[in-house]
């Protein structure tokens, strides 16, 4: 394949490497996620469990995991070529950005996925912070599935499961409008520098670089997002919506609380995308390869 041609990933490939990819990354580097977690939680670091306990929601992530991050690349690897190819119709060839093409297919990916990220980001954000009623993954899936109080997306069916999709659609957009096209170019231009195709651990390098660059752009929405999941503030005061919480951190906590959790997040992202890319692309070079 020449370097600078965009290449093709049948769906049952990208869909197994992504799964397969996904729970490596999440188990490797849970506690991070939980210092993370703990350091935007409103009742502060310390009452939310510190350093103790860093594995709590580990099987709500495992459960999570593979199917998100299966949907994201099933979709992101389908979705390039018909983008690629609308844009060749309506813009012309010269005139198409394979930049936008991989912004839209990340955008359409992550829509996907979240349909599964979310409610284990609620389930699991419940259990990292030490929330009342939180003692199991059986008892906190109940605990949340019983908060049928209309603040989250169809909550008088699944309760708080998906509270908080909309800003995590938020979160994650930019988030991929940053990532994925410099993860794509990066790994095009080395190409082009050395005559052949990255290597997994070359892709795991630009995915690790490009992932630590929008982590910390997009950690005020994270910080945001991880308000709307635990659902109330130190004071059990439930917060209404992501306007509600912006107003109250920015009234209450001032601005710097935006940024909290930037550095566990960025070094997350940063070596989570050098396992992930890496993973998936040893993954998916292994399925292409394997004899049919």
């Amino acid at each position: 394949m020449a370097p600078d041609k965009e290449r093709h990933t049948p769906f049952l490939t990208s869909l197994i490497a992504g799964g397969m990819a996904g729970t490596t990354v999440d188990l490797a580097l849970f506690p991070i996620d939980t210092l993370k977690t703990r350091l935007q939680s409103p009742q502060g670091f310390v009452a939310a469990g510190g350093f103790r306990g860093v594995y709590r929601g580990i099987m709500a992530a495992a459960a999570g995991s593979s199917p998100g991050a299966a949907l994201f690349f099933g979709t992101y690897e389908t979705m390039k070529p018909v983008i690629a190819n609308l844009q060749n119709t309506y813009r012309g060839e010269d005139a198409s950005s394979p930049a936008l093409t991989h912004m839209i297919s990340a955008s359409i990916g992550e829509a996907a996925a979240c349909l599964v990220r979310v409610p284990t980001e609620v389930v699991k954000s419940k259990m990292q912070t030490n929330a009342a009623g939180a003692s199991s993954l059986s008892a906190t899936f109940k605990l949340v599935v019983s908060e049928k109080d209309g603040r989250a997306f169809g909550s008088q069916v699944f309760g708080g499961l998906y509270r908080g999709y909309g800003i995590t659609l938020m979160r994650e957009v930019p988030f991929a409008f940053i990532q994925f096209p410099l993860y794509e170019r990066l790994k095009v231009e080395w190409a082009k520098i050395q005559g052949f195709e990255t290597s997994p651990l070359q892709a795991a390098t630009c995915g690790s670089f490009s992932g630590g660059i929008a982590a910390a752009f997009t950690t005020p929405l994270d910080v945001v997002k991880t308000r709307l999941m635990l659902g109330s503030d130190k004071n059990g005061v439930k917060y209404h919506g992501a306007n509600d919480v912006i107003g109250r951190i920015l009234k209450e906590e001032g601005t710097p609380v935006l940024l909290s959790g930037i550095q566990p997040r960025v070094m997350w992202i940063s070596i989570g995308g050098f396992v992930f890319f890496g993973a998936y692309e040893s993954y998916r070079s292994l399925l292409m390869n394997f004899p049919r």
